[in-house]
């Protein structure tokens, strides 16, 4: 690798651990910069400390406008999106990719159109798949992308979207990729062999037939579950992603997982309504029983109405709901047979 090599690193579920690991292996003269981002939200963070403790090399909350330079770690801080443009850091506060800020895609994404094959990118255990698309970038503009093996993360939904949508170079457990980084960094290690061409999917696997007892209205449009607007569907090499006018993206399975999150919510909402309709309707009848009992009565039924409808939605929101997303990416990492180096 080039004297301006840069390593971005992204993790989620699980990535104080492996992070502590990993910086851990590598030393003080360690001749790239490091960026991280792990999904801390708006949350105080005390990773800088937690990395700076676990290894030789000094970790730092990145600040807007430095420029990185080698043997140091920059972390992104709450709240913030952490990219990379002519060496300076710039610390955005843009709208959340993929439900997250920090998110990786824009640091892997910046690290991609700035260095190119100078760029390492690499996948840490975490939910969901935000960094595939980053990766996806990484590894198109001639960079290095590597993963976690994900039988060795302790969440492994990240690792395995991006062994099932980009050509991994290296995909190795935990306790290797230090050592893998400090070769590929000192030259002393090349790409290997890109792996299989990632599976696509069928038309019929795309189009899962869909069985209901009445008339299936099609909306105009999908909307974005963070602020109510018009999503296009474009395509990123095999990854399907979401994006409205705002900017606010997601790849489809966290699409999926956000506008379920944003569904059993409203339906819940609705069950408590329902909950409260039956207490007042039953309240009132017990208000009216002695001087109207006819009205009495119709407070009564519609309480009851209320109560049994109430527990119908209770029952469906409680129903096994088919989650295609998941069954897709577990399929196409088995189909890709990704085994570590």
């Amino acid at each position: 690798m080039a004297p301006n090599t840069v390593i971005a690193i992204g993790a989620s579920a699980g990535g104080v651990g492996a992070l502590r690991s990993l910086v851990a292996g590598l030393p003080a003269s360690f001749a790239a910069p490091v960026l991280i981002v792990l999904h801390i939200g708006a949350h105080r963070s005390e990773l800088p400390a937690i990395l700076t403790a676990a290894g030789p090399m000094p970790a730092k909350h990145a600040q807007d406008g430095e420029r990185i330079e080698p043997g140091q770690i920059y972390l992104a801080p709450p709240d913030r999106h952490m990219i990379v443009v002519d060496g300076l850091v710039r610390l955005l506060r843009g709208p959340k990719e993929n439900c997250a800020r920090p998110a990786v895609d824009p640091l892997f994404r910046s690290i991609a159109e700035n260095y190119g094959p100078d760029a390492i990118g690499v996948i840490l255990t975490g939910n969901l798949n935000d960094g595939t698309a980053g990766l996806y970038d990484i590894k198109k503009r001639g960079g290095i992308a590597v993963a976690q093996a994900a039988y060795d993360a302790a969440y492994p939904d990240m690792p395995k979207s991006a062994a099932a949508h980009v050509a991994l170079d290296y995909c190795l457990p935990l306790a290797d990729l230090a050592g893998l980084l400090l070769k590929l960094v000192g030259g002393k290690m090349e790409k290997e062999a890109a792996m299989a061409n990632r599976h696509s999917l069928t038309e019929n696997e795309q189009h899962p037939e869909v069985v209901t007892s009445g008339t299936f209205e099609r909306p105009f449009t999908v909307t974005c579950p963070d602020c109510g607007g018009a999503l296009k569907r474009f395509e990123h090499g095999s990854i399907v992603k979401f994006g409205c006018h705002i900017g606010h993206t997601y790849t489809a399975e966290i699409m999926a997982s956000a506008q379920f999150e944003e569904m059993e919510k409203v339906m819940r909402a609705a069950v408590r309504f329902l909950n409260e309709r039956a207490e007042f309707c039953l309240q009132m009848a017990e208000y009216s029983h002695r001087s109207e009992p006819d009205i009495s009565s119709q407070w009564h039924e519609a309480s009851k109405q209320a109560l049994d409808r109430a527990y119908k939605l209770r029952d469906l929101v409680e129903q096994e709901w088919l989650t295609p997303e998941t069954s897709a990416t577990v399929t196409m990492a088995a189909d890709n047979n990704v085994h570590p180096n």
